[in-house]
């Protein structure tokens, strides 16, 4: 994109929804799609319904190819079916008593299209979708995947700028997310205006985004290109994310770190850059034992399982000790050493795993 060209989205949340103050700033380009992660109650959902146009702005503005939507400074409101936003909630809100073919039809008869046009373009898009034989099924005949693709179909036949994704496949199981991310993937190929995809899956994140923008507590605490975010998280919401540990350390000598809170000390392979310094490593690199190992690893301690959480194919442990981490591990980890909330382990980390960045 050059410089000189128009986002798709410019906008600047602000409202207040009970105790909690939204000011966000989001843009996004054409052809991106831009992830918007944080933890439950951080106002995701609340900055996709303002842009919509399903909340009012308190201040702030919102524009859409440079033209303002909203903007209360200026008493500018332009009600939803005025925005080129489409919308996929999070429970997808299908009309339970129209079909398939009608729910993706609704849309384009709100914006003046005849209702025979309308029908004939939601076949259209459902058999972009395979869901042409579905075309008749109500939604509670559908499968949750199918539902989904329905939701997606009637966002796109608006032909919006601007598509907002509120948590998409939070109702499919792993499988069905995969294929769904696929699905997804494969229809935004040739879609020239932009996406803003809310998700608490770093896979959706990884998979999907070129940009993440991290909300907390209503405010941006971190934006930036994907390979940026995940190589340099910012907070420990932003680490635990994308698979990594955050841990705040003071140097004690070139190598050697003692990390806040804890008076544990950490050795780095490469020399510390500053004396207050922010160590991260993956996951990943959290060996576990059931004894305590012999060999290389640097930094060795005893700790206890604090919470075990996953799936079929990896499964994360929180140890509680004096270096607070998560480990990542396979199933047949998990049964071999026993791990289970309450249970001692050993765990080690090798100093060439550890990153020091300044604080």
């Amino acid at each position: 994109m050059s410089a000189a060209a128009v986002p798709v989205l410019d906008a600047r949340v602000g409202l207040t929804v009970g105790a909690l103050a939204v000011d966000a700033t989001l843009r996004a380009d054409p052809g991106e799609v831009l992830a918007l992660v944080g933890p439950n109650g951080a106002g995701k959902t609340t900055v996709l319904r303002a842009i919509a146009g399903l909340a009012g702005l308190a201040h702030g503005h919102v524009r859409l190819d440079g033209a303002v939507v909203a903007d209360p400074a200026a008493g500018v409101h332009a009600p939803p079916q005025a925005r080129r936003v489409g919308v996929v909630f999070q429970d997808r809100r299908l009309f339970p008593a129209l079909d398939a073919r009608d729910n993706v039809a609704f849309g384009l008869q709100a914006r003046g299209r005849s209702r025979a046009d309308a029908r004939a373009e939601a076949e259209r898009w459902l058999s972009r979708f395979g869901l042409g034989a579905r075309a008749d099924a109500r939604p509670h005949e559908l499968s949750g995947g199918e539902a989904q693709a329905v939701a997606l179909a009637r966002a796109l036949a608006v032909e919006p700028r601007l598509l907002l994704l509120d948590e998409p496949f939070s109702a499919l199981d792993v499988q069905r997310r995969s294929e769904a991310r696929a699905a997804l993937l494969a229809q935004l190929a040739d879609f020239d205006g932009a996406v803003v995809l809310v998700t608490h899956d770093p896979l959706d994140a990884l998979v999907l985004a070129e940009r993440i923008v991290i909300l907390e507590g209503g405010r941006v605490t971190q934006e930036g290109a994907t390979v940026e975010v995940v190589a340099r998280p910012r907070s420990r919401y932003a680490a635990d994310l994308v698979g990594v540990n955050l841990l705040v350390g003071a140097r004690i000598d070139a190598h050697r770190a003692a990390v806040e809170g804890t008076g544990a000390v950490l050795t780095v392979a490469e020399p510390l850059p500053a004396d207050d310094v922010v160590l991260t490593c993956r996951a990943q690199a959290v060996a576990l034992f059931a004894e305590r190992p012999v060999g290389s690893p640097r930094n060795v301690w005893a700790a206890t399982v604090g919470a075990v959480e996953g799936d079929r194919d990896r499964v994360r442990v929180r140890l509680d000790g004096p270096v607070p981490v998560t480990a990542e591990v396979t199933p047949a980890a998990v049964a071999e050493l026993g791990l289970r909330p309450g249970a001692p382990v050993w765990a080690a980390i090798k100093a060439a795993e550890l990153a020091a960045t300044p604080r």
